[in-house]
């Protein structure tokens, strides 16, 4: 019984029994029923532009709230202006998510479309003000660390990269700020990605990217859209092929490795799990890569069966709500939001690419959607985001990982959508 009935059924008790009227019963006599407005819990009717758009500005108020841009005294808290001067009690203040994780970099990158796609400029102003900011602070802390050994870890992490993590996305986003931006001061920034990147980040012996830790030689579904990323701005840099076309051999590798026959993969060959975030970077890798992979690739074939296998699996897991689980294919798992955003996004980018069928997948694209916006609450945060999750070898590892409220991994996903959503052309 929801509150509006007991509160009038309160009313009608205090009233005296022969002031209470006899009670009108609703037919289809009195009401035309078919005229009766259901309570639905989310959007109905046309889905516009607008409402969409309200959603993106609801998200970006938090982020823009809660992430301050400025270097402090990590003792006192007073803010620091004099760069030139300051050591190793300088650190970048502390809001609520760091300023070049990876999650970071996937969300820079969403706001940069979500800026093209409504004309709303201050979604771009906020990323390079984000990175004319970085890039101004970091060789002050490059000075400290050399002098002293030590630094602030959130920008040591820009500056001494150790995974694919700390470098893919965030330097993605960079170059297509760059890209639009020939004035912000990122060039050195980008140079040092790139060179952890081709250089010194971890590969297999036949040259594919993978990681040592915490197990030796394993290939991690989550990579998928972090080396699709970087490579995809290489060859939109320098138009060389061999970045794009490589970003596609390691995608195949991928596929043979960890795709089940079901269409969705494995976290791991070692962690025989659907895990939903990490079957929604393998999501959103593919529809990227598949956006900009010349139509001569020889490997383009492969991966548009993988994605197609994949979307038709998906759509059967989706579901009464709109949702995917933390497990994709084990209905008893809890709704998780990050993964339900990228499902989202790659069936709205291949509808509107024609690789899907619109009668078939938008609805279920659209039904996402609705039930992702029921996840952002008052604040614009987004809620049931799957915590940092490492390999495992049990179900109960996956179960028991924690729905958060304040990751970022649930932010970007959702920019992501709204800007698919409403782009004219994907």
């Amino acid at each position: 019984m929801n509150i509006r009935i007991i509160a009038i059924a309160s009313l009608l008790i205090a009233l005296p029994v022969s002031a209470q009227k006899k009670k009108t019963v609703v037919n289809d006599s009195n009401t035309p029923l078919h005229l009766l407005q259901p309570a639905y819990q989310g959007t109905y009717g046309d889905l516009t532009p607008e409402q969409v758009k309200r959603e993106v500005d609801r998200v970006f108020a938090y982020i823009d709230k809660e992430t301050p841009a400025r270097v402090v005294d990590k003792n006192t808290g007073k803010v620091i202006t004099d760069y030139a001067t300051m050591g190793e009690e300088a650190q970048l203040e502390r809001g609520a998510f760091r300023l070049a994780s990876y999650e970071w970099g996937v969300t820079y990158s969403a706001l940069i479309a979500a800026s093209e796609a409504t004309g709303n400029t201050c979604y771009m102003d906020y990323v390079q003000n984000r990175f004319r900011f970085l890039a101004e602070v970091a060789p002050h802390f490059k000075r400290v660390y050399k002098e002293k050994g030590t630094t602030d870890p959130q920008l040591l992490q820009i500056l001494t990269p150790h995974a694919l993590d700390d470098a893919g996305a965030v330097c993605a986003a960079m170059v297509k700020v760059r890209l639009k931006d020939p004035s912000l001061p990122v060039d050195e920034l980008i140079r040092n990605y790139f060179d952890f990147i081709i250089n010194k980040e971890y590969r297999l012996a036949d040259g594919t990217f993978a990681r040592n830790r915490p197990q030796h030689n394993t290939l991690w579904l989550d990579d998928m859209f972090m080396i699709t990323a970087i490579q995809a701005q290489a060859y939109r840099v320098t138009n060389e092929r061999k970045y794009i076309d490589r970003a596609a051999r390691e995608m195949v590798l991928y596929l043979d490795s960890i795709q089940q026959p079901s269409g969705l993969f494995y976290h791991a060959p070692t962690a025989r799990f659907c895990w939903g975030r990490g079957n929604g970077w393998m999501a959103v890798g593919m529809a990227e890569l598949l956006r900009i992979l010349p139509e001569d690739n020889p490997d383009r074939k492969a991966i548009m069966q993988g994605y197609l296998k994949m979307m038709v699996r998906l759509k059967e897991m989706q579901d009464q709500k709109g949702m995917w689980k933390q497990v994709v294919d084990d209905a008893s798992m809890w709704e998780e939001t990050s993964g339900t955003g990228m499902f989202a996004y790659a069936m709205i980018v291949g509808v509107k690419k024609g690789w899907l069928d619109k009668d078939e997948y938008g609805p279920a694209a659209r039904k996402a959607w609705i039930a992702l916006t029921s996840y952002v609450n008052q604040m614009g945060d987004v809620e049931g985001v799957c915590e940092g999750t490492m390999l495992g070898n049990t179900s109960e590892h996956y179960r028991n990982r924690k729905p958060l409220t304040g990751d970022l991994h649930g932010q970007a996903p959702a920019l992501w959508c709204a800007y698919a959503l409403i782009a004219e052309k994907i």
